[in-house]
């Protein structure tokens, strides 16, 4: 895949500006756009989120063609939101091994859908589906996100865990070194 050219880079040129994007660790561009100003304490919360965590956030995320989300996973249920562009493939993986992908986007006939919830725990990843081009899309967290309850996914420790999708997860992994 290449990145995106003409109209589409001049699209996301104007995305980036407009939206105040940044660079994301996971890959892609994000811009945080709701933070809930009231939290839940972490005696009311799980044990795996250790601290207080806002009720609830939301962002602008941004993918090009060729430039994946990587493999990553949360301690909270995520939703997406599609908003413009290409659609967008949301590979999941569970703890038992299963992969599993949602088609985010507006061809609702073929199978697309606005929005996806990915469950927390698992590891997921996405990726823009057509070449030259892009995808806006949202997502919203609750508890709201915090980096401390993000872990981006090693290529070496996915592959011994889930040897039988090794392409997948060579194509949505970056090598330790690379990190």
């Amino acid at each position: 895949m290449s990145s995106p050219s003409g109209d589409a880079a001049g699209r996301v040129a104007e995305l980036v500006a407009a939206l105040g994007l940044i660079p994301h660790p996971e890959g892609g561009w994000f811009a945080e756009t709701y933070r809930a100003t009231e939290s839940v304490r972490a005696d009311h919360l799980p044990a795996r989120f250790g601290a207080d965590r806002s009720f609830s956030t939301a962002i602008y995320f941004l993918l090009k063609s060729g430039h994946p989300s990587h493999l990553h996973r949360l301690h909270a249920d995520e939703l997406w939101h599609f908003h413009e562009g290409s659609p967008v493939a949301i590979h999941m993986l569970d703890s038992e091994g299963r992969h599993r992908t949602i088609r985010l986007g507006a061809a609702l006939a073929e199978g697309e859908t606005f929005q996806a919830c990915i469950p927390a725990g698992c590891w997921f990843g996405a990726e823009v589906l057509a070449q030259d081009s892009y995808c806006l899309f949202g997502c919203t967290v609750a508890p709201g996100f915090d980096f401390a309850d993000f872990e981006l996914g090693e290529r070496g420790a996915l592959l011994a865990q889930y040897p039988e999708h090794r392409e997948l997860i060579e194509r949505l992994s970056r090598v330790a070194d690379a990190l």
